[in-house]
Parts: C-alpha cells; structure tokens; sequence
C-alpha cells in the first residue's frame, strides 16, 4: 500500500529535479547583451587596423565634442606645450556648459589642452582655432586635412569643438582610427588619462577639474578616452585600453544615456578582447537604423539600393585600412539597405512640410537678420546637471558633473 502510494508521486518528483535543473543551468552564465542590444547606433573596435568587433562601423553620424581629439593633434602640430594661448572674444562668448572663459585671459598650451579633453569646454577649441590659425574657418580646413591624412576619410568637421551644424560627419570606424592616432601625441595619451587635475591659468585663476570618462574610475587597463553629446548625436566615446601586450581602440556613436554608453563601452571591450586572446574570426553587424535621428548627410553620402534586410551577422579578416573599409562596405551593400538613405527620404519629406511653414515666417525672418550671439546659438544643452564649485578662494572653481539623470548631460561633454 505504501509503495503504491509513492509511486503516485514519482512523475512529479522527476519533473521538480528536471526543471532545478534546469533552472541552475540558465542561473550559471551571466547575461551578456548581444549586439543587437547594444543601444548605440554604432561602435567599432579595433587591435591595429584589424576590426575585432563592430556595429554599423561606417553609418555617419555627428561627431559630437569627439571632435576634439583631431582639434588637440592640429594645435599640437603647430604648438608648443608652453605657448601661451590667449582667450578671445569669440572664445570667450562661445557656450560651455561646464565653467565660462574670460576674454584675455591667458593659458598655456597644456593646461587648455586640459579643459579642452578632460572638461570639453568648447571656447578652449575656438581659442586654439585661432591662435592657431587666425579663423576658425581656416583652423578647420586643417582639421579635415588632419583626418584625410590619417585616412578618416568617411569624416567631415565644420567647426572645433564639435557643436550642432549641418554638414559634419563621423563614422565608428573613423573615430576608432583617430582615437588610436591621437595616442602617438603624449600630451593628448597623459590628459585623457588624468581622472582629475588641478590647472591654473596665467592670470591667477585655478580650476579642479574631473575628467568626463568616468571609465577611468572603473577598468585599469583603460589608456583614456574622449566623449561628447548633442541632441543629434547623442551620447558618444571614442577609448583605449590595453589589453596585454595589445592597445585597443574603440569608438561608439548615439547612445541613449550616458549611463548605457558606460554598459555599452565595457561590453565592446570585452568582447573585442575575447575575440583578440582567441583569435577569432571578427564579427561585424548591421542593424536598421533608419528610424534614428540623425545627421543630413550630403552629395558626400553614399547611397544602397534593394530591399529591406533581415539583420545579419559578418565576418573580415585582418588587412589594410582600405581593405576593411572595402569589406565594410560590401558586408552593408549585401544586404540591401543603406540606412542613411532612409533618413534622407524621411528628411526631405519634413523639409516640404515646413516650407510652408516658413514662407509665412519669411517677414519676421527678414526683420530678424541680426545672428545671435555665440553664447545662445547653442542654447539646447541643459546646463542645470553640470555645477562650477566656488571655493572660499574666488579665483578657485571646482568643476564637476552634478549627479542628476544622465539623460540631461549638457551639449559638449
């Protein structure tokens, strides 16, 4: 009878030790996101000119204040450490939403190169632009000079420090690039790997600063690193790191929140580095990305034909920078979609929308001529999650980043 009884439960007993099985099996590995999770709309790393790891590696996007790396590498090209550089008008009326530059005030070419790369403060570029060069326009021609000579050449600047403007590009891979050449200036390899710093200008002015790589705090094999957010192209990083005897470039464009660009970057890296100690094929994905806000691109742009594409996994090999490129893009062309394409449809369709609209506009425009002045031409960046600390000392700041929602990272940073 009692053996009856047990054998009425012996079903149900086998299934409870299937399913802890079962379920210690799915407990044992750690989430890992795939690429398709990565919330960035591209990102790209590289040991050499080899591509270990990539999403959407040559989709243009806004370069952010990651133009600064090619802005630092210009004015080292042309200056010294101890040039002194001083602040003009234009500089100092330019919006920077993490401390204010004072016209005539004077610095040394490596201190500003420090509120340049650590605090992205964007009258440190126009300053450089011309005391460089004169104009900033000038400055600039040199700038993209500097890129097509590294071989950036999917990659276009129209100002210095990287603020809103139609007509700038950048690709993950091209950002990766300049990254691993920007490392060959110690200068720019020793301030981006400085977490804080205390610099001062010649007229008696100090500043604190902390470096906006946070990734600095979290991974010691990090070299550095350069990030950058508007509106348009949203939360951006171009890092390296070394990985025994192998230095690592990586670059990624349009995350969400500076929170998910942190995931997202250590992500990237550990998988660029699984792939690297294993010697693995590379992988290189695309996604559709057409939906995303983006840059306009120009006649520059390329354009694809054929239908939508189901998402697909791609694999390169080592070779030259035009090889990997060529590879890129036949990896993009086969599957039928060029994502920048759609964004230009779907541009061109708001564009005839609002002409209307603007034709009405067109007296108050006229009546309008004056140009804003620099400090409001770049009023979307919210300023109240970024704090300049005074001390009891008045020529002190402390410049931090307050600890409100990532989501309202102020535009240059």
């Amino acid at each position: 009878m009692k053996g009856h009884y047990l054998s009425r439960f012996r079903p149900y007993v086998f299934l409870s030790v299937v399913m802890c099985t079962v379920l210690l099996s799915v407990n044992t590995f750690a989430y890992e996101p795939s690429s398709r999770e990565i919330g960035a709309r591209s990102a790209v790393i590289m040991d050499g000119d080899k591509v270990l790891y990539a999403k959407n590696p040559t989709f243009k996007q806004p370069p952010a204040s990651t133009t600064k790396l090619v802005t630092a590498m210009v004015v080292l090209d042309h200056m010294k450490p101890h040039d002194v550089v001083t602040i003009t008008d234009n500089a100092a009326r330019l919006h920077s939403p993490n401390l204010a530059l004072r016209e005539g005030e004077r610095f040394y070419v490596k201190d500003l190169l420090s509120l340049l790369l650590m605090r992205s403060v964007n009258g440190a570029a126009v300053a450089f632009a011309e005391a460089v060069s004169g104009d900033e326009k000038d400055f600039v021609a040199l700038m993209n000079a500097k890129a097509r000579s590294i071989g950036a050449t999917d990659t276009r600047f129209i100002n210095s420090h990287g603020l809103p403007g139609e007509g700038q590009y950048i690709t993950a891979y091209d950002l990766a690039d300049i990254m691993r050449r920007s490392l060959d200036y110690c200068l720019i390899k020793e301030t981006i790997n400085t977490k804080t710093k205390t610099v001062s200008s010649l007229d008696g002015r100090t500043f604190i600063l902390s470096n906006t790589n946070k990734l600095l705090w979290s991974d010691d094999d990090l070299v550095g690193g350069k990030t950058g957010f508007t509106n348009a192209a949203r939360h951006c990083l171009a890092f390296a790191a070394e990985k025994g005897d192998n230095t690592l470039v990586a670059a990624l464009l349009g995350d969400g929140r500076r929170s998910d660009l942190w995931r997202d970057a250590k992500f990237v890296l550990s998988k660029g580095h699984d792939i690297s100690e294993s010697n693995s094929k590379p992988v290189i994905y695309y996604s559709t990305v057409a939906d995303e806000k983006v840059v306009k691109i120009a006649k520059t742009n390329r354009t694809g034909k054929g239908k939508k594409h189901k998402s697909k996994r791609h694999k390169t090999g080592k070779g030259s920078r035009t090889d990997n490129i060529a590879a890129l893009d036949m990896a993009q062309d086969t599957q039928g979609d060029d994502a920048n394409n759609d964004m230009a449809k779907k541009s061109k369709a708001k564009k005839s929308k609002a002409q209307a609209h603007n034709v009405k506009s067109e007296k108050s425009k006229q009546a309008a001529k004056k140009p804003a002045p620099c400090r409001t031409a770049y009023k979307g960046g919210k300023q109240k999650n970024c704090t300049s600390v005074r001390s009891s000392n008045s020529n002190v700041f402390q410049v931090v980043l307050a600890t409100s929602s990532d989501n309202t990272q102020s535009i240059g940073g």
